[in-house]
Order: structure tokens, then sequence, then C-alpha cells
């Protein structure tokens, strides 16, 4: 499998996983092992709007590409993300814009005595 990832700025966030030819996307699972060696789903075909471009089965090997959102500044390797090749069956970690992530806010204790 190979994953190209097309940075896009975004509020947002992508969660994404692989079982196989199986891809889970923020919780959406889409299967893609019945796309046979050299055939092509055309981009906008499969209903995720995270998938920003044709799907295509080369040498055997998945070939997809995926949005990678990003704030306003992204580290470079968000910005010039490289391919993800072969990964393991698992959540699969993207670069990520720390601007991005949620930090736990932190609450003062109510003052009840007055």
């Amino acid at each position: 499998m190979r994953i190209n990832l097309s940075p896009q700025r975004r509020d947002d966030a992508i969660e994404f996983s692989k079982a196989g030819d199986i891809l889970t996307i923020n919780g959406a699972p889409f299967d893609f092992s019945a796309l046979p060696d050299g055939a092509t789903i055309p981009a906008g075909e499969v209903p995720c709007e995270w998938i920003a471009g044709p799907i295509e089965r080369v040498g055997g090997k998945l070939h997809i590409t995926l949005i990678l959102p990003h704030g306003p500044n992204p580290p470079l390797a968000v910005a010039f993300p490289q391919p993800i090749v072969d990964p393991a069956d698992g959540v699969i970690h993207l670069p990520a814009d720390p601007s991005l992530v949620e930090e736990p806010i932190e609450e003062e204790p109510a003052n009840v005595d007055g």
C-alpha cells in the first residue's frame, strides 16, 4: 500500500487505520479488497471527503491519496509530507500539526467560601 498525503488548511482532524485493504477513515470503513490489479476508482466515486484523488491498485498494491489537515503555519513534515509505504495493520499515525491538537483545559477550582 502507498498512501500519499495532500496537505490542506482545515481545522478538523483525520483518524486513519487499516486492516489489509479495509481502510477506516474517521470511523467509516472502506473495503478495497475487490479492486483488481490495474483498476482505478475515479476521484469522487468513494463517498469520503478525506480521499483526494483516484484509488488505484498498481502491482498488487493499493495507492490512495488522503487529505492531511493542517493549521495556518504547519511544520515542514506536514506541509511537505512523505508518502507512507507498506504500513502495518492498525492505526496509522499521520504527520500532525501541533496547532490542531487539542490540549486539555485546566480549570481553576471554584472558590465557594466567598
